[in-house]
């Protein structure tokens, strides 16, 4: 059998081959590696350009898709750290929601984070969480370290993960993230209601063992794969650090929570030309 000469299916006129067999062939395959990687990015922005939601009429299907090629989404793309675990009431310990965490390091003392209730394409938006540094902490008024919460317990219990990132790797990101305090509020009770009814709510993080609902943690941990009794197990080396006594307020027996009232408005415009 006769070796296979790809010559003999070269259409370009002879005048054209410039580029010797070599450069020809490294032309040729970073030409097609740019055609997989194009295809494979085209392929994930096809994807997520999908409608995740149910009965949307194809108008607004055509529009989310044409918006999901054309736009960029910068700050979403710098939501590069993805952690799960668990936010109780401020005023209510039963009342225990899985919150799924996707963060940027804004500065060296402060991460920002939105919460939803998966890791899913139609995952619900429920809150989003600040988290500062201890020093940070320490300089805020009284009134307002009330409504942070340490991370210390969810870390060192092995509750607070990072699914898909080398337990190496995470354990090294919360050497850090176990002396911070954050801020949460969910703006969607996902745990009473189908749809985001009423004001944002003040949420806080266990602090000992026996606090949360095991069975809500054995089922996390089985559905994402991780193991957090394994983890608490591999972060023991993890100094415990001080935690503020201000922080996490309601360990005194009363605790903080947003309400609704009534409140008199104050105009800017010029009223006197709608008279």
């Amino acid at each position: 059998m006769s070796r296979f000469d790809p010559s003999r299916f070269d259409l370009q006129p002879r005048s054209r081959r410039s580029l010797p067999t070599g450069a020809a062939e490294g032309a040729l395959g970073f030409a097609a590696g740019l055609a997989v990687a194009g295809g494979f990015w085209l392929g994930r922005r096809l994807s997520r350009a999908v409608p995740s939601g149910r009965g949307h009429p194809p108008k607004h299907q055509a529009l989310d898709t044409a918006a999901a090629l054309a736009q960029r989404k910068i700050p979403l793309e710098s939501m590069n750290t993805y952690l799960n675990g668990f936010h109780m009431y401020a005023d209510d310990m039963g009342r225990q929601v899985e919150a799924s965490h996707f963060c940027m390091h804004l500065a060296p003392d402060l991460h920002q984070c939105v919460i939803f209730d998966s890791n899913a394409a139609d995952a619900r938006l429920i809150g989003i969480e600040y988290i500062i540094s201890a020093e940070r902490y320490a300089r805020l008024p009284d009134d307002e370290k009330r409504l942070w919460h340490s991370h210390h317990y969810e870390i060192k219990s092995g509750q607070l993960v990072a699914p898909g990132i080398p337990e190496m790797a995470e354990h090294a990101y919360f050497e850090d993230l176990v002396t911070t305090y954050g801020k949460t509020f969910h703006t969607w009770q996902v745990d009473r209601d189908d749809f985001p009814y009423g004001v944002p709510q003040l949420m806080m993080a266990f602090t000992e063992d026996g606090q949360i609902d095991r069975g809500k943690l054995a089922e996390r941990d089985r559905r994402l794969g991780v193991d957090s009794d394994k983890r608490r197990a591999n972060r023991a080396d993890i100094p415990m650090p001080h935690v503020h006594p201000q922080a996490n307020c309601w360990q005194s027996g009363q605790s903080v929570q947003t309400t609704l009232h009534s409140c008199a408005f104050h105009r800017t415009d010029d009223t006197s030309q709608h008279d």
